[in-house]
């Protein structure tokens, strides 16, 4: 079937985009930087694993923003030069595989592998820069628990217009200024140490741009690892920016697909098409998901937010369905209906 004129049509913005990004690579490259990978965490079962990385040349840092807990402004996140169709050579328990980036610089490969279930390590190069390690958490075949939760309003406040939050978060604010929802990073804890082996995955339409942030941001307010679901914000053959929506039903479908034997705790808040967006996945995998947990967002982030986009009748997805302002709340409710234990208090 041949493609209508405007599926094969490249949207002028984009050729655009293209062309900048290849004059910065130009620059970067005449000044003596090199390309390296940026590596993120990723996933897999026990016979594949989905590698996760970006391909670009990094900004010069300051010696003041070095480090992992440095304070850095988000606009350095957006400097750094992404290298279209890059060759990166991948190396998994001692077996070399060679995949491509995409125009944006963003490695998403599906790669056969056989390795243990739990944490494991493997490698990413570019051109001849020195490999890098890449985290990659391995599925084990008796696992039937997972977690997928949101970020923006769900695990990091953002309190902001939904126009500006990305921008602002992105581009303005000090790493160091982000602030986790109030007992966030306790219940997602809580549910790695109840469930051992499960995977927990971050499913964000936050650009990966912002990734490393976004790790970074982990490992200060404790919350554990898992692998990163980001998207590219730039524009595509036929529109102007990528669908955030779009993005997660399609990842939350290919997670049913390569995961069939695990239910899911749904995890979002009811500001950012969450309420509606698990909806329409529990009516569509009811015996794949365990529950769904919705964060309600306060009146004056509702307001900020937009409005709500809470889905008030849930009986079609015949899974538990409970909300909470924060945390602690989710916590409680979710012990309510068996997804998390009941802890005894002493006497």
């Amino acid at each position: 079937m041949s493609s209508s004129p405007r599926d094969a049509k490249v949207l002028w913005l984009a050729r655009l985009e293209y062309r900048f990004h290849a004059w910065r690579e130009k620059r970067a490259r005449a000044n003596g930087r090199r390309p390296t990978v940026a590596a993120f965490p990723g996933y897999g079962s026990t016979q594949w694993v989905r590698v996760l990385g970006r391909v670009l040349i990094p900004p010069k840092a300051k010696r003041r923003e070095r480090g992992d807990y440095a304070g850095v402004r988000g606009w350095r996140s957006f400097a750094a030069v992404p290298i279209a169709h890059a060759r990166v050579t991948v190396m998994i328990d001692g077996v070399s595989h060679e995949v491509a980036a995409d125009r944006g610089g963003v490695v998403d490969a599906v790669l056969p592998a056989t390795l243990a279930a739990g944490w494991q390590t493997i490698t990413m190069s570019v051109e001849d820069a020195d490999p890098v390690d890449a985290r990659v958490f391995i599925v084990g075949d008796d696992i039937r628990f997972g977690v997928i939760s949101d970020v923006d309003d769900t695990v990091m406040v953002t309190a902001l217009p939904r126009p500006f939050v990305a921008a602002w978060n992105s581009f303005v604010l000090n790493e160091h200024a982000r602030q986790p929802v109030p007992g966030m990073a306790v219940l997602l804890e809580r549910l790695v140490r109840e469930n051992p082996g499960s995977p927990i995955l971050y499913l964000s339409t936050g650009a990966w741009n912002v990734a490393p942030t976004l790790v970074r941001f982990q490992r200060r307010h404790l919350f554990p690892l898992g692998a990163m679901l980001l998207t590219d914000w730039g524009p595509t053959h036929d529109r102007w920016f990528r669908s955030g929506k779009e993005h997660k039903h399609e990842n939350l479908r290919r997670l049913a697909d390569e995961f069939p034997d695990i239910d899911w705790l749904l995890i979002g808040d009811d500001g950012q098409h969450d309420d509606e967006i698990y909806t329409q996945f529990t009516i569509e995998h009811p015996e794949q998901v365990a529950a769904v947990a919705i964060r309600r967002l306060t009146p004056a982030e509702a307001v900020l937010a937009g409005g709500r986009t809470a889905v008030d009748d849930h009986s079609a997805a015949g899974v538990p369905w409970v909300t909470g302002d924060d945390g602690a709340e989710l916590l409680e409710r979710l012990t309510d209906v068996d997804i998390v234990r009941d802890v005894p208090t002493s006497s």
